[in-house]
């Protein structure tokens, strides 16, 4: 069977109900994967029982998980119930995140806290369960943010609570390659979806569709391709961190 042929793997995607997470969904099971799709919250419920029916329209077998993957036994739970369901897991995807749009001296400690348990915390025990109990050759990939390569302010917590995701996807490649695993993140540009557009006023958008080369916001059509490159035919990238992102930064 080549990387690229997904007909009865297991594909796990954290954050799956919706946005970035609910297309990569749709075009796994499209090209033949199970399901499992994680939704955090009762706001996200609807909308990801619609990418679930969306899946299994297409054919697919899936299950919805909902949890707060900050208590990391929900993140065990949900690994264990695509095992328990499907046999195994081959490929884990990560899309969770949370922004804040803040000045550091206006930051409280526990907005501090809350940023870094969904953004760096879930991140680890992500990657941590991922190490446990993926199949020999499986793959693991992890979102980041195009922020850890720009000059900015406002973003201390957000770009700072992501910035850890290199070094534990770098960190994990190494560790689990002797089994055939490689670890990635991807480093989007601001994406023209709901997560983007609650922190921002007009002239902050403005300015972020003007920044990038190519012009505009990133579309999330083209975030999913490189995503599902790097789990499939692109597994031989282990250990980076890819910026993608029309020219809005250079790293």
């Amino acid at each position: 069977m080549s990387q690229n042929d997904l007909r009865g793997r297991v594909v796990l995607i954290a954050g799956g109900g919706k946005n970035l997470g609910g297309l990569l969904s749709r075009d796994f099971a499209a090209k033949g994967a199970k399901l499992a799709i994680h939704y955090n919250s009762e706001s996200s419920r609807a909308e990801s029982e619609k990418t679930l029916a969306e899946v299994k329209a297409l054919g697919a077998e899936a299950f919805l998980f909902q949890g707060d993957l900050t208590q990391i036994e929900n993140i065990t739970k949900f690994f264990d119930e695509a095992i328990m369901t499907f046999g195994g897991i081959d490929i884990a995807i990560n899309t969770v995140g949370m922004v804040l749009k803040k000045p550091i001296v206006d930051t409280t400690e526990m907005e501090f806290d809350t940023m870094f348990n969904i953004n760096s915390k879930v991140a680890y025990f992500f990657i941590q369960e991922a190490g446990k109990k993926l199949n020999d050759q499986g793959k693991v990939c992890t979102i980041a943010t195009s922020l850890l390569a720009a000059y900015t302010g406002l973003y201390s917590t957000y770009a700072g609570a992501k910035a850890p995701v290199e070094h534990f996807t770098r960190m994990a490649s190494k560790e689990f390659g002797n089994r055939g695993i490689s670890v990635t993140a991807v480093a989007p540009g601001p994406m023209d979806t709901p997560f983007f557009y609650g922190q921002e006023s007009d002239e902050a958008v403005a300015y972020h569709q003007s920044a990038s080369a190519l012009g505009g916001l990133t579309d999330i059509k083209n975030i999913a391709p490189l995503i599902e490159f790097l789990v499939t035919d692109g597994w031989w990238i282990t250990g980076q961190t890819i910026f993608a992102n029309g020219g809005y930064t250079t790293r």
